[in-house]
């Protein structure tokens, strides 16, 4: 492709746009809404703001001008935090060329309406009155690592094997691989998902827990993304790849998570404002994705105890020690019950 642009200039974005370097040859614009980025990598090479210590090839091209980043591209790929995601994509959108790839690469969902970002992209684009094909990116992978070429793997999702097919062409090389799906539903569920139970791993550290309670954690958090998945039409076999216990094994247990990170600071006794305020930008989706999770399991009637205690820790106050033992003294039941 002679020209793809990134949208959202945050770690994980600047981290795509360093993969499609290595390997494409043409100009990859990256789209940033701060003029900090912008200057810093047109004298730098650097992201100072996200990715300060990853050089930046000369073939990725930043701008704030978002017309200027989409028009004649023959994919956009979005890397905007998942509430700002329809605002964005309204505003490029006549600027995108008919018939050109979208790509989600945001692990999230839209609050109010409990929408999926390939949804929001579709309806706010007009996707299917202009013939523009959606796919989403999904996987376990920290900006970080791969930036820096640690070897990942993530899963690419359409309803249109082609699609997911140049999505993974567009992106594989040899440091950064990409399988397809056509489980668009669990893979996008299964990266919102796995935020949250990260936050509650992150909880559990702060409260001075164990690998004990971490291994239940995410085994416990596991079943419980997967009837949501399932609910909501996905298959639970996608619960079992990247998207799905991939990443979240890596979220809940790396260090460079930010989920896991304003966990454990919730779990050691501060305040969520707080712990906002202290991350300079940065974006933990799982403190949004808990509201919308909450609503879906409502919608769906899909009973998710983990999920249900982290709201109540970051919507009603309640403390991290007694939301644990709530989740520990529930009915007991078989493993496999479906509840």
């Amino acid at each position: 492709m002679t020209k793809i642009a990134i949208i959202g200039a945050g770690a994980w974005g600047t981290g795509l746009a360093i993969v499609l370097a290595r390997k494409n040859r043409g100009d990859i614009l990256l789209w940033a809404r701060e003029q900090e980025i912008v200057d810093s990598i047109l004298t730098e090479r650097v992201n100072r703001l996200f990715l300060p210590s990853q050089s930046i090839p000369e073939n990725v091209v930043p701008t704030t001008n978002l017309a200027e980043a989409v028009q004649s591209a023959e994919m956009v790929v979005g890397v905007v935090p998942s509430q700002h995601c329809r605002a964005i994509f309204s505003t490029a959108s006549p600027h995108l060329s008919d018939g050109i790839i979208l790509v989600s690469a945001t692990k999230g969902l839209e609050n109010n309406s409990l929408l999926r970002m390939t949804e929001v992209i579709r309806e706010s684009t007009h996707a299917n009155e202009r013939q523009l094909k959606v796919a989403a990116l999904s996987g376990p992978s920290f900006a970080l690592e791969v930036a820096r070429g640690d070897p990942t793997a993530v899963t690419a999702a359409s309803d249109s094997a082609e699609v997911s097919a140049a999505v993974q062409t567009t992106f594989t090389d040899s440091r950064f691989r990409v399988y397809t799906s056509n489980d668009v539903i669990g893979v996008e569920l299964g990266g919102a998902l796995k935020n949250v139970i990260a936050i509650a791993a992150g909880v559990c550290d702060g409260l001075g827990l164990g690998n004990n309670s971490i291994a239940a954690l995410i085994t416990r958090g596991l079943a419980e993304m997967t009837r949501l998945v399932v609910a909501c039409g996905g298959r639970a076999e996608t619960m079992s790849g990247l998207a799905g216990l991939g990443d979240l094994v890596l979220t809940c247990t790396g260090g460079l998570s930010r989920n896991r990170s304003v966990g454990a600071e919730l779990g050691r006794g501060r305040k969520l404002e707080d712990i906002i305020a202290g991350m300079h930008g940065a974006v933990a989706e799982g403190v949004f994705t808990t509201n919308a999770a909450i609503g879906l399991a409502l919608k769906h009637n899909v009973e998710m105890p983990i999920t249900q205690q982290m709201f109540a820790i970051l919507k009603d106050g309640k403390s991290p020690a007694d939301a644990m033992q709530t989740l520990m003294s529930r009915n007991t039941r078989g493993e496999a019950e479906p509840r």
